[in-house]
């Protein structure tokens, strides 16, 4: 049997899930021995509904095999399983493991998957659950793994029989939950596409968030082609309570003087741009309403980052398509291991008076004194 590698994390380090930072916090475990350890580790779970041709919304359920070592003949939800480790893991890579997932347990192939939506982030135990919905057609073949379900009740059920079982049978109490969440909400309105905003072009407003840690060309790039379609721009810096660490290195006012000396030099009115801090609060439900709370008016968000996107699309706030950029090229986890190589490409990826403003505030020292901290410690 082929090894399984797991996507684990420190528990000190859970909370930057919820900001969306993976890759920079998880690393590889063998499975057996971060079950052994108790170390905490990232699995998905799958809730697949569907529309019948009356109208009446179907919900596949599983019922775990007898053999199973954990919760032996439960109900739960339509699949879950481990995430496994890659070196760079954002949350499209996290929802195709939920894909994988659904084909062996119940034999549907992604592409039967007509829309996926990344619901919640859920601790439970040693495990980081990445909760996902998905819909699929109402006829769609199953064939559930009759080693691992317990194909007999492995099926789709209607909101009478859900409610039953949810009364009556063995349920994991995390599955039970959500199901017990989605028999109470609108279908139909989790999944609805974001109409186009009728406001004209010369009084849209959009938002950018970023943690310019430090500000780069890309992010420069990005910044004049969303103020080609709106009037205003509204950037935010993420993270901005923390500084002085390996990953956020540089102050709020340092990152806003990144951005008022760049934007300046390249004549950008700052009449066009207001700067918000946007403080982390370690909670992805609760993240998009406490984002608004701060910038108040906005027309539609830009993001290249799933995670991002998809909090938004979720409350219904317009997400504009990506801008795209060399990403693996201009990226500030890129830039700072340059600094930290002692590689001065990084120069040419950051405009000259941000490299400037760096040795200004001893950036490089302060970037390669963190990192020997955290590795020597």
């Amino acid at each position: 049997m082929e090894r399984e590698i797991l996507a684990c994390i420190g528990k000190e380090n859970r909370k930057f899930l919820q900001s969306g930072q993976i890759s920079k916090y998880i690393f590889p475990m063998e499975r057996t021995e971060a079950h052994k350890k108790k170390i905490s580790h990232l699995i998905t779970r799958f809730f697949i509904l569907s529309v019948a041709p009356d109208g009446a919304i179907l919900y596949l359920v599983q019922k775990r095999g007898k053999n199973k070592k954990a919760f032996p003949g439960y109900f739960t939800d339509s699949s879950s399983g481990h995430v496994n480790w890659a070196r760079i893991l954002d949350l499209n890579k996290i929802k195709k493991n939920a894909l994988r997932e659904l084909e062996e347990e119940f034999g549907i192939p992604p592409r039967e998957v007509q829309k996926v939506l990344f619901y919640d982030l859920n601790t439970e135990g040693d495990e980081i659950a990445y909760i996902f919905l998905g819909i699929v057609d109402y006829n769609v073949p199953l064939n559930p793994d009759q080693k691992e379900l317990d194909i007999r009740f492995s099926r789709f059920y209607n909101k009478a029989e859900l409610e039953k079982l949810l009364e009556t049978e063995k349920y994991i109490d995390y599955s039970k939950k959500i199901w017990e969440k989605l028999l109470n909400t609108k279908i139909s309105s989790l999944f609805e596409k974001i109409t186009e905003s009728s406001i004209e072009n010369e009084n849209r407003i959009a938002l950018f968030i970023g943690r310019f840690q430090p500000l780069h060309h890309g992010h420069i790039y990005v910044i004049k082609e969303i103020l080609k379609s709106n009037k205003k721009i509204k950037i935010g810096i993420g993270s901005s309570q923390l500084s002085h660490t390996v990953n956020d290195p540089f102050t709020t006012d340092e990152r806003k003087r990144f951005l008022n000396t760049a934007l300046e030099k390249r004549g950008i009115s700052s009449k066009s741009y207001e700067i918000y801090d946007i403080p982390d609060i370690f909670n992805a439900k609760k993240w998009v309403d406490h984002v608004i709370s701060i910038v108040e008016e906005t027309d539609s968000v830009y993001s290249n980052s799933d995670w991002v996107r998809e909090l938004f699309f979720n409350k219904g706030i317009k997400v504009e398509k990506k801008i795209n950029i060399f990403k693996k090229k201009f990226n500030a986890n890129n830039i700072r291991n340059l600094i930290i190589k002692n590689d001065k490409k990084w120069r040419s990826l950051v405009p000259k008076e941000v490299v400037e403003l760096i040795e200004e505030f001893n950036g490089v020292n302060r970037i390669k004194s963190l990192y020997k901290k955290v590795n020597n410690s």
